[in-house]
């Protein structure tokens, strides 16, 4: 009986503890059950969509000519461009408005005027939330974006429309801008009402907002050369640093922060073939810089280069919107609530086209300023047999290019300054002139057309150059980041070769200055434009120029240029050659 029995109770403590394992195997069953159910559903993701604009300069009106096209669709304008930002909100109330500047500068008669007022309170109404820093922002000096910034009406003109201005309700971001007051004009100090004589940053790195409860922290960036595109005086006392090493300070201090969601605002860009919503052959600078940036950026929403473009680089998003208000980017964003990062990505480019009703509020806005603008920019100054326009030939010359060196020099020449030949960059000129009628007297053009040429107000300088510093300033043209051909007057002519090694692209033999072979030693009374003439575009050889006679604003040579012109037709493409 003993053993028997001994039997039986080993056999019940083997099931009881059998019992007892399969009881915890459910219970543990059933809590994991649990907790991936609390899983899911604290994993469940924050839906937001970004809309992205850059380069807009002010496009109040639809631009004209090449400039408000995409592809053979019109498009652009802040009427329009207002009604597809409010359909695109509409799909999705966890919606932020961002640019990658340049939203001012460069821009018409009808924003110049005022200071570009008009333009910032257009992009008030459209809901911008945030932005980058462009170089263009700093075109009427630093002091002036913090007026824009802040609000208040112009130091020397007022308030012309006659009401107050309150400034941008949108942020400006720029990580990689520092101010030194020291450095600065204390006039301008004053006036920006900066306190205190140590470097601090001149506007925020990033900001943080909370979207449907998850956050997402944003980095502002201009391109580290902007003082080759800037007039120094607008830029005295600010530093400029690189921008992957900026952007990577801010993705650490948001991380600190909690922060797992990081799109970068960048005032820089790069060129692509395909259509607007290609990646197809991106230029490896821009390849590059984003390559140094943390792989903790999610987005990057760059401009500057006026493309628009779609791509995945490394395992970030990066955009483009074209320029002038022609494309709204529609990036969405997956952001697991649990811990804040983002879990799938994916971004459109949406034509601006005119094929919708004009937003009312901007219609209002524009109507309130046009009156003013009309007086001065709508005087007929001259007429045209053609278009001007700025489709470059395979050289890199184009016709309305041409047009404004011949102006330069014959003002050069007029005013007493011994102009022998004139050049302008290719970026101070900002639209076409579009020939609307056909007729033996021509089509009429506008002061306010040729004011959306050259929207830049820089003088026009003679000054004396030798002919080896001229043959410099050709080689200068092709820099590391971009190649930037200078529209040169009738009298000049060369050919260049760009796959030769930097420093020899430049054909000498083949250098003419109204027929005869360029003379190293000679100097030449040389007329361009204000900003060159400070080395901008990185013609770093401008800056030996000496003997400097001041001929007039540029505009307003030009404008006298076609009135003396008229009908004045479209130069032939033969100053620049290109050999391969």
């Amino acid at each position: 009986m003993c053993a028997p029995m001994r039997s039986i109770r080993l056999s019940f403590s083997i099931v009881t503890r059998r019992m007892r394992i399969v009881a915890l195997c459910a219970a543990a069953i059933i809590t994991a059950t649990v907790v991936a159910q609390f899983a899911q559903v604290g994993d469940t993701t924050a839906d937001v969509q970004l809309l992205a604009i850059n380069d807009f300069h002010g496009a109040l009106e639809p631009p004209s000519g090449g400039g408000g096209r995409i592809g053979s669709a019109d498009a652009g304008g802040a009427e329009y461009l207002a009604t597809h930002l409010a359909r695109l909100k509409a799909t999705n109330p966890n919606t932020v408005v961002v640019s990658a500047g340049d939203n001012i500068g460069g821009t018409p008669l009808l924003s110049s005027l005022f200071h570009d007022e008009a333009s910032i309170e257009a992009l008030n109404v459209a809901g911008l939330q945030l932005s980058a820093l462009g170089n263009h922002e700093l075109d009427e000096g630093w002091w002036e974006l913090y007026r824009i910034q802040k609000g208040g009406c112009h130091p020397v003109d007022g308030c012309q429309d006659g009401t107050p201005f309150s400034g941008a309700s949108f942020r400006y971001l720029a990580a990689n801008v520092t101010l030194d007051p020291q450095q600065a004009d204390p006039r301008f100090v004053a006036l920006a009402g900066v306190q205190g004589t140590q470097p601090r940053p001149l506007l925020p790195a990033y900001e943080i907002r909370e979207v449907d409860g998850v956050r997402i922290g944003f980095i502002g960036l201009i391109l580290q050369a902007a003082p080759a595109v800037i007039v120094p005086a607008s830029i005295r006392g600010l530093t400029f640093a690189p921008e992957a090493d900026a952007a990577n300070d801010a993705v650490r201090a948001l991380r600190e922060q909690g922060v797992r969601a990081i799109v970068v605002l960048m005032h820089q860009g790069g060129d692509q073939r395909g259509d607007v919503n290609a990646c197809d052959g991106m230029s490896r600078d821009l390849l590059e810089l984003v390559g140094r940036f943390s792989d903790d950026i999610d987005v990057v929403v760059s401009g500057h280069s006026h493309q628009a473009y779609n791509c995945t680089i490394g395992r970030k998003l990066v955009t483009s919107a074209s320029s002038s208000g022609r494309v709204v980017t529609d990036v969405d964003l997956h952001v697991r609530r649990s811990d804040g990062e983002v879990v799938g990505k994916q971004a459109r480019n949406i034509v601006v086209t005119r094929e919708v009703p004009k937003e009312p509020a901007q219609s209002a806005l524009i109507a309130r300023y046009l009156p003013v603008a009309e007086k001065i920019g709508n005087r007929v100054v001259g007429t045209i047999a053609s278009s001007l326009v700025r489709q470059p030939s395979d050289a890199g010359e184009f016709p309305m290019g041409s047009v404004v060196a011949d102006a330069f020099l014959e003002a050069g020449k007029a005013s007493g300054g011994g102009a022998e030949l004139a050049f302008t960059n290719p970026g101070s000129i900002r639209a076409d002139v579009v020939a609307r009628e056909a007729s033996h007297s021509g089509s009429p053009v506008t002061y306010s057309e040729l004011f959306s040429v050259l929207p830049f107000g820089n003088e026009v300088i003679v000054k004396s150059l030798t002919g080896d510093a001229l043959m410099e300033v050709l080689e200068q043209q092709f820099g590391a980041d971009r190649t930037r051909i200078m529209q040169m007057s009738r009298g000049v002519t060369y050919a260049y070769d760009p796959s030769r090694p930097a420093g020899h692209r430049i054909d000498r033999a083949s250098v003419r200055i109204n027929g005869a072979p360029l003379d190293p030693a000679r100097r030449y009374r040389v007329a361009t434009n204000s900003f060159l003439w400070g080395a901008g575009d990185g013609l770093q050889a401008l800056s030996r120029g000496a003997d400097p006679v001041t001929v007039g604003v540029d505009v307003d040579v030009l404008a006298d240029y076609v009135s003396r012109h008229s009908p004045l037709a479209a130069p032939t493409l033969d100053r620049i050659r290109r050999i391969r």
